[in-house]
């Protein structure tokens, strides 16, 4: 696999991890079922006419599985870094979860350079929200990244 095809794969991994990570908090599903859904169904599949990116599936599965198993000390270390006033239950649901696997990653895949992971999230943002937002979302994921990546 070519540099640019596995940063291909990785770039749509992190989109699909988004999206898991959001079906999970919206339906409440568990691991091993939301990881098969999008095993069969979703990572390089064709939806409504819609091809899927492939996906680096062990990528993947690290972020929604490191997210759901470190959810509790994700979320402690997001809302830490949230102005007075904000909590995670203001935050868009979307935008929580962009926040969630970029801090995952950047907490636990030391072998991405923290300038991939904080760039790859502000792309996701992007697919959802204004620049104002990917913004937030590039001095939030900064943050965090200074403290577990000292």
């Amino acid at each position: 696999m070519t540099q640019n095809a596995k940063s291909k794969s990785r770039s749509a991994a992190r989109l699909a991890a988004v999206q898991a990570i959001y079906q999970q908090d919206m339906e409440g599903m568990k691991l091993a079922p939301l990881l098969h859904e999008f095993h069969e169904h979703r990572l390089g599949a064709e939806i409504e006419d819609a091809q899927y990116a492939d996906a680096e599936v062990s990528f993947f599965d690290d972020i929604v599985s490191g997210v759901d198993a470190r959810r509790d000390e994700i979320d402690a270390m997001i809302e830490s870094r949230l102005a007075s006033g904000w909590s995670l239950k203001r935050l868009d649901k979307t935008m929580h979860q962009i926040l969630r696997c970029g801090t995952y990653e950047l907490m636990a895949r030391a072998d991405v350079p923290v300038a991939t992971a904080i760039t790859e999230y502000v792309d996701v943002a992007h697919a959802f929200f204004d620049k104002k937002d990917a913004g937030f979302v590039n001095g939030l994921l900064d943050a965090i990244a200074k403290e577990v990546r000292r």
